[in-house]
């Protein structure tokens, strides 16, 4: 089907009545171009509903509306918009008729327009959404149509949205790619239909395939390609080679040639396999992953997304040294897997952080049981054909996943991605200690015999973590989190470990073939994570948290000298989570430079100044934060005071 960009000529206004019985355009209606993020304009405010989690903002209930020409040559086409994001419990209509909604606030999902288009005359779509329910998200999660919007123009007979998936069966001398393409025949009668796939590199054309297939009226055909490839350039971190495929289809017969429809697809030629003795191999070779966990919001910008500001994000991040992003904790955006895909970072896409507990009063906890195996399909047709896309996390810190029905769901939700994609690796996010909640208890108990006990941090995983920052080795290789993993791991092609370093060296031992990644790392550890990472082949690698600041858990990295300064108590009007190695701005901490140094990647020291303001004061730290350095050795009125000068040198050899 045709795609057209859709972001131009849309109105926009905040909805204070969600039963007017007269359906018009508000007079406090603006123009809006998207993407657009209408909670960025909302007012910080220390009484916000949301607190500390999104920043002190606060999100309503929005309409956006667009009014467009239907031409009368409609009337025998199929039309469809699609929505990349949309923040969130989003419903779609069209000259007043309900046509589509979704709850998730991160799914891309479609609404077909045709039944209700007024041709030759003016229409009418609209989009309500209710971001007004709070507090529904553990940080900024923005609100409004955020992402890119499409019209998808075809005949009756088409290939079909999402129709086209290109798979790697083998990368080498000869490279092996399987294509399927999914061609629907809406029209009343049957068609005889010819396929062609060609497929370039850069400007030269390396392979054509023709298939010849009949499609009654009505009916759906997929058609499978197998297509060999000599000496093709294949796609990895270090050289991230794209193909583009065009597909063509075409009538044969009394009206032979004429082409009804066309697609075009980029995609990579790699494989990835995980074991626990050579660990990760992307065509055949071994990679230890370098990576940054990364919330999607983009600062002043919010959350919208932009192509040039999620590109610029992807270059900084892999220039100082990264190859892998974790998308936290929401499917990754077209935008950033476009510029993975070009500038070679491996993706773990994660569906999403919550599933039948919920971790606010009105998150994603509320649909997850109606929606989950919709949403996870919009994730794995999304991603399908990016290269970059290695794992498919399905949840990030599920407090069940350790349950007999948690472990359940996990088998269910892992099974259902490999139905849907099975080259791909499944892992989770799992937090030990968030997973055996149960046994919390019993857990301190045995850990702090004899030592006086806190009280946990009031039950804010993040606050019981920093609490008891200094006995969490001992924490997680309890028995009682060793059962619970070994449940929630079962599904797994890789085990997800969050703040489980401890664990590593056990499990190589005693789980001899269970494949593990560092999915979320406190980043001070990052030395002795890395020596952990290069010992153990079943250890693939570590993604710290974060790699980029974002809005929202104000506080957790912010120095403090004096309570409610910064960490998870960090009062109003502290706005963002000031963790990430790189500042909102793109400028890199000093925490980015010792993560290159002990990566191997920079050979030369680094020097960083801690704040001589505070010199003799005591900083209130997270598990999050190094120290209180700063890259400057400029302080104003501050002539005469003394000064820390930390120096980040190489203390081993990295070989990834």
């Amino acid at each position: 089907m045709k795609s057209i960009l859709w972001n131009n000529g849309w109105k926009f206004w905040k909805d204070t009545d969600s039963f007017a019985l007269v359906w018009n355009i508000s007079d406090k209606a603006h123009d809006v171009e998207l993407p657009h993020d209408a909670m960025i304009s909302e007012k910080a405010q220390e009484n916000s509903v949301n607190g500390a989690n999104t920043g002190f903002r606060d999100a309503e209930c929005y309409t956006y509306v667009k009014l467009f020409e239907c031409p009368n040559d409609w009337a025998a086409k199929t039309t469809r918009v699609v929505f990349e994001g949309v923040y969130m419990n989003a419903f779609v209509y069209l000259n007043g008729q309900f046509v589509a909604k979704s709850p998730s606030g991160y799914a891309t999902f479609s609404a077909d327009l045709t039944p209700f288009l007024r041709f030759g005359s003016q229409n009418e779509l609209r989009v309500l959404l209710r971001a007004g329910a709070m507090p529904n998200s553990r940080w900024y999660s923005g609100a409004g149509i955020y992402r890119d919007v499409y019209l998808l123009q075809g005949e009756k007979c088409r290939i079909a949205e999402n129709g086209v998936k290109i798979v790697t069966e083998s990368a080498g001398e000869i490279s092996v790619i399987r294509a399927e393409m999914t061609v629907e025949n809406m029209s009343d009668s049957a068609q005889e239909l010819q396929v062609s796939a060609a497929i370039r590199f850069k400007n030269d054309t390396v392979s054509t395939e023709n298939t010849v297939i009949f499609v009654r009226a009505g009916e759906k055909r997929t058609v499978f390609q197998r297509i060999a490839i000599e000496n093709a350039r294949l796609w990895s971190d270090t050289e991230p080679n794209l193909y583009d495929m065009r597909v063509i289809l075409q009538k044969i017969g009394e009206n032979g040639g004429e082409i009804i429809d066309e697609a075009e697809e980029r995609f990579g030629i790699r494989t990835v396999l995980a074991d626990a003795k050579r660990g990760l191999l992307v065509n055949g070779t071994a990679v230890k992953l370098r990576g940054a966990c990364v919330h999607h919001d983009s600062g002043i910008l919010g959350a919208a997304t932009y192509e040039d500001a999620e590109f610029r994000r992807v270059k900084i991040l892999k220039s100082a040294g990264f190859n892998a992003i974790r998308s936290a904790h929401q499917p990754i955006s077209q935008a950033m897997l476009r510029a993975c895909d070009e500038l070679g970072v491996f993706v773990m896409d994660e569906f999403s952080d919550m599933w039948n507990r919920m971790k606010s009063n009105y998150d994603y906890g509320l649909f997850f049981e109606e929606w989950w195996q919709t949403d996870v399909t919009a994730m794995v047709n999304k991603d399908f054909n990016h290269p970059s896309v290695i794992l498919y996390s399905i949840g990030n810190e599920i407090p069940e996943i350790g349950t007999n029905g948690g472990s359940e769901y996990a088998h269910r939700i892992a099974d259902f991605v490999r139905s849907l994609d099975a080259s791909r690796l499944t892992t989770a996010g799992i937090n030990g200690v968030f997973a055996a909640s149960d046994a919390i208890g019993k857990i301190i108990a045995d850990v702090m015999s004899g030592e006086a006990q806190s009280d946990g941090g009031g039950g804010n995983v993040n606050d019981f973590m920093t609490v008891m920052d200094s006995h969490i080795d001992k924490i997680v290789v309890h028995p009682e989190i060793s059962a619970r993993l070994d449940k929630a791991c079962a599904a797994l092609d890789v085990a997800g470990y969050n703040y489980m370093t401890a664990r590593y060296e056990l499990d190589a031992k005693t789980r001899k073939n269970r494949v593990i990644v560092g999915s979320e790392t406190y980043p001070p550890d990052i030395a002795r994570n890395w020596r952990e990472v290069l010992k153990f082949p079943s250890v693939i690698g570590d993604f710290t948290w974060t790699g980029w600041d974002y809005i929202g858990e104000a506080g957790v990295g912010i120095p403090a000298y004096t309570a409610g300064e910064g960490g998870f108590g960090a009062r109003f009007p502290a706005q963002l989570a000031y963790c990430g190695d790189i500042d909102l701005l793109g400028n890199r901490r000093p925490m980015s430079f010792l993560r290159e140094i002990v990566f191997g990647l920079r050979s030369a020291p680094y020097i960083a100044v801690q704040n001589p303001r505070h010199f003799g004061e005591t900083l209130l730290k997270t598990p999050w934060i190094l120290s209180h350095t700063e890259r400057s050795f400029s302080y104003a009125d501050c002539v005469g005071k003394k000064a820390i000068v930390e120096v980040l040198q190489h203390a081993f050899s990295s070989h990834y």
